[in-house]
């Protein structure tokens, strides 16, 4: 007699289980149908707030005291000014390589990064100039650099104060696929014998799947005498 009681209670004991694991079941797989869903809606927006990479970027201007105090070698580019976007000298920080391989991108999204193994203005090279199109809320530096187009000037201004600019001759987005390999032309002149510079920035729709836009736009200049 009590054997059968004690077996009723474990098979009461694992039913309980059973339907405690089932509605866990549920409740993952909706949830899981309810991001695929909600995602599924946001792929394709031209701007949807990437929450990890708001955690990191900066959305406030440098103040007209921080822009003018900012210096760099006199060798090296200090400000970027493009007056088609109505863009006046945003502060050109030197980038590397990050730990992915990629380009680096300063953290606050009015100023722009050259990358410090790209030419240097007046030495004959090709500099390479990254740039934010926005943050989760905030609009960047780079927003409207789709349209430049050929004959747009870019102006740099040296840490010792020598201006360089630089005609527009080419403006294309390029897919997040391809951008990898376009990189091999993007670092060199578009004119032989000419120096140069390439600006570069996420344009496109947005892929909340891959974080990240699926295009880069790069506009490539040519040094003008």
């Amino acid at each position: 007699m009590s054997l059968e009681i004690k077996s009723g209670r474990a098979v009461a004991k694992w039913v309980i289980i059973g339907i405690l694991v089932t509605i866990m079941v549920i409740f993952v797989i909706k949830t899981a149908i309810w991001e695929h869903q909600y995602y599924s809606e946001k792929e394709g927006s031209e701007r949807a707030i990437a929450m990890d990479m708001g955690d990191e970027l900066v959305e406030v201007a440098p103040t007209e005291d921080e822009v003018a105090e900012y210096t760099v070698p006199a060798d090296r580019p200090r400000y970027l000014s493009i007056d088609r976007l109505k863009i006046k000298n945003a502060r050109v920080l030197p980038m590397g390589i990050n730990s992915a391989g990629e380009l680096s991108t300063p953290n606050n999204i009015f100023d722009v990064g050259w990358y410090y193994d790209s030419g240097k203005p007046g030495q004959g090279g090709t500099l390479l100039i990254d740039g934010h199109n926005g943050g989760p809320h905030v609009q960047g530096v780079f927003k409207d650099l789709p349209a430049l187009g050929e004959g747009d000037i870019i102006v740099i201004e040296r840490g010792d104060g020598a201006i360089f600019r630089y005609s527009v001759v080419e403006s294309m987005a390029v897919s997040l696929s391809d951008s990898n390999d376009y990189m091999a032309t993007a670092i060199k002149t578009p004119m032989a014998g000419k120096e140069s510079i390439t600006l570069i920035s996420c344009t496109g729709e947005w892929s909340q799947a891959q974080g990240t836009y699926l295009s880069r736009q790069f506009v490539r200049g040519i040094l003008v005498e």
